[in-house]
């Protein structure tokens, strides 16, 4: 469930690093060549117990390799089938919607969860997150006071926190060489998208409407879009703000972006279409050159695997002439 990357050198390393589990190419006849050593004949297990300080602050110790989860947010799901756990899950939110085999999982609810179905699913370990505490807080003591480990995941709104946040999963979960091969390689896809970046002549201004009803809503400073648009050397419109943004149409009438990305397709029917027909819109530069794109909100917005896709496809809409095939 690798992300699909387009680029040859990074996504090469990447595959190199782990190929090093899979098996050995053929040997090729008529060549003299030494003969490696035998390798082991047992791959080493991850160290357990482990002790992890959580979002909480609390010290976590897991005792045993853990055969069963529970995530309570899609990011942590994800993180958790790219590291190869998917036939550990048995419960996610009611909000996970990837990869497709969630959809055969059970369902634990959302913000509001059901303390009962978590304990009937015997989970040995609970992934919870940071944005839960507050509402979620006293459901997950009560999950505890079962005799369930829950591990709160801490929020990440940077790469470097996504990446920090693979490794303690990894740790949590004994995949840990699974982790760091993650990590390797969507460090190896920015470094490689950076690069290209680099060679860009002149900055183009994006507008990214990531919501228009009641009020229309963009990305500034401290979120993964804005990260995003600074590593390719596009000008982020409203990156004089920070988080999430509520916006004036006319203000953004007024700062004229030369490109407009929507994350609301998958919500709103024709969304590009709507964004055209706007009182003013008219005399945009994005909307003129027909410079309006929708992208999929989750790989820009959720902090897991697939952050590295909507780099790429931020990039390739933005700058076609530099990350072209």
């Amino acid at each position: 469930m690798k992300n699909t990357w387009k680029f040859g050198a990074a996504a090469g390393m990447a595959a190199m690093v782990l190929a090093g589990c899979g098996d050995g190419a053929a040997p090729v006849e008529d060549q003299d060549v030494e003969t490696p050593a035998e390798p082991p004949s047992e791959v080493a297990e991850a160290e357990f117990p482990v002790t992890l300080v959580d979002a909480m602050g609390d010290e976590v110790v897991i005792e045993e390799e853990p055969e069963s989860f529970v995530s309570m947010i899609p990011s942590n799901t994800e993180i958790a089938y790219e590291l190869g756990l998917g036939e550990k899950m048995v419960g996610v939110s009611d909000f996970d919607n990837y990869p497709e085999e969630v959809a055969d999982l059970e369902k634990i609810g959302g913000q509001e969860f059901n303390v009962e179905k978590i304990i009937s699913l015997q989970p040995d370990v609970v992934l919870a997150h940071e944005s839960g505490l507050g509402m979620g807080t006293e459901g997950y003591q009560q999950l505890r006071d079962a005799g369930v480990n829950v591990f709160v995941v801490e929020n990440a709104e940077t790469f470097d926190e996504v990446y920090e946040t693979i490794s303690v999963i990894g740790q949590v979960s004994g995949a840990v060489e699974a982790a760091d091969g993650l990590i390797e390689e969507m460090e190896a896809q920015v470094a490689e998208v950076e690069e290209l970046a680099a060679g860009v002549d002149e900055s183009k201004s994006v507008f990214v409407e990531i919501g228009s009803e009641p009020e229309l809503y963009t990305a500034g400073t401290g979120t993964f879009i804005h990260e995003m648009l600074t590593m390719i050397q596009a000008e982020n419109v409203a990156g004089d703000q920070e988080g999430w943004i509520s916006m004036d149409p006319e203000a953004v009438v007024a700062a004229n972006p030369e490109i407009i990305i929507t994350t609301e397709g998958g919500y709103i029917e024709n969304a590009a279409e709507l964004i055209k027909e706007r009182s003013g819109y008219a005399d945009v530069t994005a909307v003129q050159e027909d410079a309006i794109y929708e992208l999929n909100p989750d790989t820009v917005t959720r902090p897991g695997p697939r952050l590295t896709e909507g780099l790429m496809t931020l990039a390739e809409v933005i700058y076609p002439e530099t990350f072209s095939e």
